[in-house]
């Protein structure tokens, strides 16, 4: 499984071509930059996973029960858009029309790399989407992990 790491910002050519900086670049194996898969991401980015990455999100989906229209549905949005591309010898992955409508994407682009996710998001969209105040973040921090059993231990309490 990938890790990546760093937030950066690219631009798109006027044939769709996303342009992916050095830093992250090197992070991704010459074996997994044959083959990757683009899709729709929530919020509206894309996500651009390793094809081992895709293929673990496929297998979440199998869990899913096929008989339940809802979990149909889902499977049948996420999956929607999914392509195979590759990162050319110039550094650029060239992203499809239909992926680059639901993004927003046209010429600044931001790319988010953390985990094993590369989610790309139009700069505009990805700027009002991370604009949460430090009281917000705090808060839902505290929602999310506050009751998180890896609390750090203080020798001084008992």
């Amino acid at each position: 499984m990938a890790s990546y790491i760093g937030e950066f910002e690219c631009k798109l050519d006027n044939k769709g071509r996303l342009s992916l900086p050095t830093k992250l670049r090197t992070q991704i194996s010459d074996e997994h930059a044959a083959a990757m898969v683009v899709n729709r991401g929530f919020e509206k980015c894309l996500v651009l996973y390793t094809r081992t990455d895709w293929e673990l999100e496929l297998q979440k989906l199998e869990t899913l029960n096929e008989f339940n229209r809802a979990a149909r549905q889902f499977i049948r949005t996420f999956n929607n858009g999914a392509n195979i591309v590759s990162i050319d010898n110039a550094g650029r992955v060239l992203i499809p029309k239909k992926l680059m409508e639901y993004a927003g994407l046209k010429t600044d682009a931001v790319v988010s790399a953390y985990g094993k996710k590369i989610e790309i998001w139009d700069k505009a969209t990805y700027e009002a989407e991370l604009n949460t105040d430090a009281e917000d973040f705090a808060a839902m921090a505290e929602t999310l992990l506050g009751n998180s059993p890896n609390k750090s231990i203080n020798p001084n309490n008992d």
